[in-house]
């Protein structure tokens, strides 16, 4: 599979949904396959949460593959023998494209907490610059899970006549108050750390890692089912050989410590702050008088709605009420609620049901 990785600099300005400019920015992104020569068989994957533009492939250096590597690649779901996959990381992110971790040109340091909030319309808008950038006048499918499928269905919304196919997977059209509850104290986790100092760590030298990686703890264990946790922990006590500390009496703790110290290792406070506040924010309905169903009559793509029976974080009752919006709006759309033995995580990994019913979409007349 052929891969290449670039940093884009765009020197136009950007102004972002909260009305703050940014007055030129970069986008880290990773390519995968070959666009042809019509330049008709590109695919834009979109990340969720803490992912980033690494989505496939094991990198020199890296351990682990990409984030949806099960589905992407040569003879594939996402079949890179036949399609070019573009991903990215957003603005906000901190695995290269500008965020707080990004040294700002007016401040002469890393924005850190200066740097604007962003929202979900905000990061399509860049990625509809990324496609002007790339030539690609229509991309052939636009897909993501969580956060991603948020981004399709933006895209869907946003530039109708650039997208043939958006695969919303694990995804909503407004997250809940719990939701947004359980987001505010992860990011009360983060601020209460003492090496915080009000988001300009950089600048103290310090870097919150207490509180970072307590916030993810807590997200992880949203994005687990109940079923996956007792089958693969159950009530275990862990190896004592094994533990990453002398307190933990249970495999499930030590997993949840061990994933939450390599999360703040490699993740940004600030950039958690914002991609959650960004997840909160998005409700493309609220530029409709509340209404879906008219927020959705404008598109043209076709939709294929997924949702997993074992995400309680972003439960199938989501997905059926944009199947069920998108039925009124006339748009031609699918919904299928697919079997996942990893929660809200589901959408992560391969499956004979999921593959088929992505691959089908994608093959399909547009």
């Amino acid at each position: 599979m052929k891969t290449v990785s670039e940093k884009i600099t765009f020197d136009s300005s950007l102004t972002l949904e909260s009305g703050q400019v940014l007055s030129g920015f970069e986008l880290m992104t990773e390519t995968y396959g070959e666009l042809n020569s019509d330049k008709t068989n590109a695919v834009l994957v979109c990340h969720a949460f803490s992912g980033n533009h690494h989505a496939a492939g094991i990198k020199d250096g890296d351990k682990k593959p990409g984030w949806w590597d099960e589905i992407i690649g040569d003879n594939k779901t996402i079949d890179t023998t036949k399609f070019y996959v573009v991903s990215l990381n957003n603005i906000g992110g901190c695995h290269g494209s500008s965020g707080p971790v990004s040294i700002s040109s007016e401040l002469g340091k890393p924005y850190g907490a200066s740097f604007p909030e962003v929202s979900v319309s905000d990061w399509v808008k860049t990625q509809k610059m990324l496609a002007d950038h790339l030539g690609i006048n229509c991309w052939e499918m636009v897909a993501g899970g969580s956060l991603g499928g948020m981004q399709a269905l933006q895209w869907a919304i946003s530039y109708p006549e650039k997208v043939k196919k958006a695969a919303i997977i694990a995804a909503s059209s407004k997250i809940s108050a719990q939701n947004i509850a359980l987001n505010e104290v992860a990011r009360e986790i983060i601020r209460k750390d003492q090496n915080f100092h009000n988001g300009e760590y950089l600048a103290q030298g310090k870097l919150p890692t207490k509180g970072l990686k307590a916030a993810r703890m807590l997200g992880h264990i949203t994005y687990l089912s109940e079923s996956n946790m007792r089958k693969r922990f159950g009530r275990k006590l862990q190896d004592p050989k094994n533990k990453v500390d002398a307190g933990i009496n249970y495999e499930v703790e030590n997993y949840l410590q061990y994933k939450g110290e390599q999360f703040a290792k490699s993740f940004d406070a600030n950039s958690y702050i914002l991609m959650t506040k960004a997840m909160d924010s998005f409700d493309p309905a609220k530029d409709f008088d509340n209404d879906l169903v008219r927020c959705l009559q404008g598109i043209q793509a076709k939709l294929l709605i997924a949702s997993f029976d074992s995400d309680w974080l972003f439960p199938k009752e989501y997905g059926l009420d944009i199947q069920m919006s998108a039925i009124k709006a006339g748009i031609d759309s699918s919904y299928v609620e697919l079997n996942g033995d990893y929660g809200h995580d589901s959408f992560l990994f391969y499956s004979d049901q999921y593959a088929s019913a992505l691959k089908n979409f994608l093959n399909s007349n547009g």
